[in-house]
């Protein structure tokens, strides 16, 4: 199995199973244990942190349901922002994680565990391993601390 890796943004270590795949929309995925063929999704650590806390969760497409490639399907109220959540790869929708309707801070707590998203069947051929994601990640930090810097900043006005 792949070391695990851990990405510091800034004093703040976002660690990345080396288990698992990743979408550069910041979701990791992996095989489901109970459906083969069947890939569960969730959302990185790094994601989690970006956004801080999860407020509210809703899906716009149902299960069974196609769905491509950056489809959006759903949208996530956090601390930061309310945004849409859009399909990482393209296949079907096979179940969502109900409980999260009614805890998303689950998201929070356990994003690599309880807190995943959904399950699709789908071709993970498009995500990348552990080393692929983390240097993703170095190539737009600089761009992210801009843009938190420029949102903080826009809060103190």
């Amino acid at each position: 199995m792949p070391e695990p890796l851990v990405f510091m943004m800034g004093k703040h270590p976002a660690p990345v199973p080396g288990d698992l795949r990743y979408c550069k929309n910041h979701m990791w995925c992996r095989p489901s244990d109970k459906q083969p063929g069947t890939l569960v999704f969730g959302f990185t650590a790094y994601a989690v942190r970006l956004m801080q806390d999860v407020y509210f969760l809703e899906w716009r497409v149902d299960a069974g349901k196609m769905v491509t490639l950056r489809q959006e399907i759903g949208f996530i109220e956090t601390q930061k922002a309310t945004s849409g959540l859009y399909a990482p790869v393209a296949g079907t929708v096979v179940r969502f994680n109900t409980a999260l309707l009614n805890d998303p801070g689950t998201i929070n707590l356990d994003s690599y565990g309880a807190g995943w998203l959904f399950e699709l069947i789908g071709d993970a051929a498009e995500t990348l391993d552990a080393a692929g994601y983390y240097a993703h990640l170095e190539a737009g930090w600089d761009a992210t601390q801009r843009m938190i810097k420029g949102q903080i900043n826009a809060g103190a006005e």
